[in-house]
């Protein structure tokens, strides 16, 4: 990404709160957020970074992460902290990493401005 420019980065999360302080912490990290709710609408949009919310309602969290990472962009997935199966199955799906709510909501700004800047893995 050229220096100056702001990373793009598709919010996907069904919950509208979840996803403001989510887009509140992207842009806290320098990031510019790119809100949606659906499979169909992440597919639409050419942001090279997504967070996924992997307990949504409204679309599966996995596939969702799959999908994302089928296109090269680099995820980071979301959820709860004790959902062990489900935050290996998001990891074998192509997350980066699976962050707790709790963590983002605390450090989001810091995590996810580390995770901007950082290479991929």
């Amino acid at each position: 990404m050229p220096a100056g420019t702001a990373a793009r980065v598709a919010i996907l999360a069904d919950d509208l709160i979840w996803a403001a302080r989510l887009g509140d912490a992207v842009t806290a990290a320098g990031g510019v957020p790119v809100r949606v709710r659906t499979l169909p609408a992440l597919s639409e949009t050419d942001a090279a970074f997504v967070v996924v919310d992997l307990t949504a309602r409204a679309y599966d969290g996995v596939e969702a992460v799959r999908a994302a990472a089928g296109r090269t962009a680099r995820v980071l997935a979301v959820g709860q902290h004790d959902d062990v199966a489900l935050r290996n199955a998001a990891l074998a799906a192509g997350a980066e990493k699976v962050l707790a709510y709790r963590k983002l909501f605390e450090d989001g700004p810091a995590v996810l401005e580390a995770w901007l800047g950082a290479t991929r893995p």
